[in-house]
């Protein structure tokens, strides 16, 4: 059976798996900073969001004041 190819153009077992190690680990370092910078952002938000309810930081608008101690 022909594939079309050269001899040269193949790869050995251990060249595809080092394709494939390199590939998962190219993924897991850009997962691992897409999770780092959308966990900053949910705590930035929820830290923001805590300090506006218990008054530390004044609300954005004067209709949504959600702080627990009414002035």
């Amino acid at each position: 059976m022909d594939n079309g190819g050269s001899p040269d153009a193949l790869i050995t077992k251990s060249e595809c798996q080092d394709m494939i190690d390199q590939a998962i680990r190219q993924h897991n370092r850009n997962a691992g900073i897409i999770s780092l910078v959308v966990g900053w952002i949910v705590l930035g938000l929820f830290s923001d969001g805590l300090l506006r309810l218990v008054g530390v930081i004044p609300p954005l608008f004067d209709w949504l004041d959600l702080s627990l101690i009414k002035s």
